[in-house]
């Protein structure tokens, strides 16, 4: 039995060191874990019965302004979470930044312009409240991923003029106030640029129409929340990532808009993943396009 016993403490000690050293994704995971603070479910508008809410993940150990990402989830509008969106945000909280998680109305809830109001509120309040988060007002990106997509286009490119930000009083904003703060730069993956291009014809899509709805004035309303509506000169830098096979967004449709941004003088690049198709891209494709990413954020100082 003590012989039993020694062989067992043995094993047991030539298996430790093992277990004791993490590898570099492990270590890494615990460090982050312990690096940031997360605010969860932090509501930043009241509207239609419903609480729209976001996260938000802050670096523990400085106190300083910090560059700051703003991620909108996909999900054509009609579906889609801020939680499962997790994994996208994972490179920028391993590069260190600040990260807000945005969850907006689906078209359960409201159609458009629902999801564009909540994005450009969304904006409003972390710029309103960033020294309670440490978030550098001149250094936030807008991004996100489909639907998504276009919510960071929207969020980056819309002018006040639109009016889409009076609903914002639901979140405590007052007055008259449609301001629309300016964000550094816009980073869209596969997002919809021409939600008119998309509820007929040969580029139509279910989820753009059931957002859309059926209302008379359904062909303005489309154009109100199309990017491509707002090209001009003076807008942030846009970097469009797209594989040239996606079947839920055209792919076309992020060439016509850096087509028009350049030809408008405004800063636009769009990054192709050959034969790639609507995101779940190969990990050596996504790899590339964090490459990229991160040439374009030093390009426009902001790494």
């Amino acid at each position: 039995m003590l012989k039993k016993a020694v062989f067992v403490f043995a094993v047991s000690l030539w298996t430790w060191p093992a277990f004791a050293q993490l590898s570099p994704m492990a270590e890494w995971a615990t460090h982050t874990s312990n690096e940031y603070a997360v605010a969860a479910n932090v509501i930043y508008l009241t509207a239609t019965g419903y609480e729209s809410k976001l996260d938000v993940y802050r670096r523990r150990d400085i106190t300083t302004p910090q560059p700051t990402l703003i991620f909108y989830h996909g999900g054509g509008w009609i579906g889609g979470t801020k939680e499962a969106s997790f994994m996208s945000i994972m490179p920028w909280l391993e590069m260190g930044w600040n990260v807000v998680n945005v969850e907006y109305r689906m078209a359960r809830v409201a159609p458009a312009p629902a999801g564009v109001e909540d994005a450009l509120c969304a904006l409003r309040y972390v710029v309103s409240n960033a020294k309670n988060y440490n978030i550098d007002a001149s250094k936030i990106v807008v991004s996100g991923e489909s639907a998504g997509g276009h919510l960071a286009l929207i969020a980056g490119m819309t002018p006040a003029s639109t009016g889409f930000t009076s609903i914002c009083a639901g979140g405590g904003f007052t007055g008259n106030d449609l301001a629309i703060p300016k964000v550094a730069a816009i980073i869209n993956w596969y997002g919809i640029t021409d939600v008119s291009d998309m509820l007929a014809g040969q580029n139509a899509r279910s989820y753009a129409v059931q957002w859309i709805g059926s209302s008379a004035n359904r062909d303005a309303l489309a154009k109100s929340v199309s990017p491509i509506t707002y090209v001009r000169a003076d807008l942030p830098p846009i970097l469009s990532i797209q594989g040239d096979a996606d079947p839920i967004v055209p792919y076309s449709q992020n060439v016509r808009l850096r087509d028009a941004l350049t030809k408008a003088g405004a800063k636009a690049e769009l990054f192709t993943i050959p034969g790639g198709g609507h995101g779940n891209f190969k990990p050596d494709e996504r790899s590339q396009a964090y490459v990229k990413i991160r040439e374009f954020l030093a390009r426009n100082g902001l790494q």
